[in-house]
């Protein structure tokens, strides 16, 4: 695999947050002995610089196809990266203690893409299992989802016990008519308060009284297309009369 040096060293020291990052003993490929460097964990590449203020790595060790484990070395908390391969190089890391040590296997062996990928298919699958679990929790209820009805409150239940009115009042005379609504025998309150009923929900307001029809007024009221009809009879025969009055006066007297 082929490397950008220049964009690796650009990567390494770019402010991306790390993984992980720390000091580490790192034993020689040649020589068994262990020098002290910086580690920095970015993705599935794992870099190493000198010291911590360094510009540049010293090297990257890319994470693909290899395990993590414990190992016995002259170096306490040692562990080593193995990849595949009779050729590949085995890489023998010591922590300075128990709990750095502990920190960088499991981070380590989380770096690679195989790790994330079967971390994506269970997730996956699990997000299957609760889709058909909740698809059929919905399917077994007798309404869906979507069809959730707020609990009413208390002022939506007294007016939903309040006896509901005529679409349309009776009228006589043309005047409607409020007694005979549901409620209208009882006698009208004179307190100004409509107060409450036995089981203390609001009464409706106090209806108004009926309007009583005299008979003057009744027999007006019979008569009143005939009276109409003389009235228009005689205001016509007057209107007929100054007409002619006034189309002889505009003639001038007869010779």
């Amino acid at each position: 695999m082929k490397l950008n040096e220049r964009s690796l060293a650009f990567y390494a020291t770019c402010d991306s947050p790390a993984d992980n990052a720390g000091f580490l003993y790192k034993r020689g490929e040649r020589h068994t002995a262990y020098h002290r460097r910086w580690f920095v964990l970015k993705g599935n590449m794992l870099f190493y610089f000198e010291e911590r203020d360094s510009r540049e790595p010293v090297g990257v060790i890319v994470l693909e196809g290899c395990n993590v484990e414990l190992c016995d070395a002259a170096e306490n908390y040692a562990f080593a990266i193995r990849f595949g391969g009779t050729k590949s190089r085995t890489y023998v890391l010591a922590a300075e203690n128990q709990a750095a040590m502990e920190s960088w296997v499991k981070s380590l062996s989380r770096a690679s893409f195989d790790y994330m990928r079967l971390v994506v298919r269970e997730l996956e699958k699990q997000l299957q299992e609760m889709s058909q679990g909740l698809a059929g929790a919905c399917a077994g209820s007798r309404e869906p989802p979507g069809l959730w009805k707020p609990k009413p409150s208390g002022l939506e239940e007294s007016r939903e016990r309040l006896p509901a009115l005529p679409a349309i009042l009776p009228k006589e005379n043309g005047c409607a008519v409020w007694n005979n609504v549901l409620g209208a025998d009882r006698l009208p309150d004179t307190s100004g308060c409509a107060g409450h009923d036995e089981e203390g929900n609001p009464r409706p307001p106090p209806l108004p009284p009926r309007r009583r029809v005299s008979s003057g007024e009744a027999a007006a009221v019979a008569h009143g297309p005939s009276t109409f009809c003389r009235l228009h009879e005689q205001y016509s025969r007057e209107v007929a009369q100054l007409r002619q009055d006034w189309q002889q006066r505009q003639r001038g007297p007869r010779p």
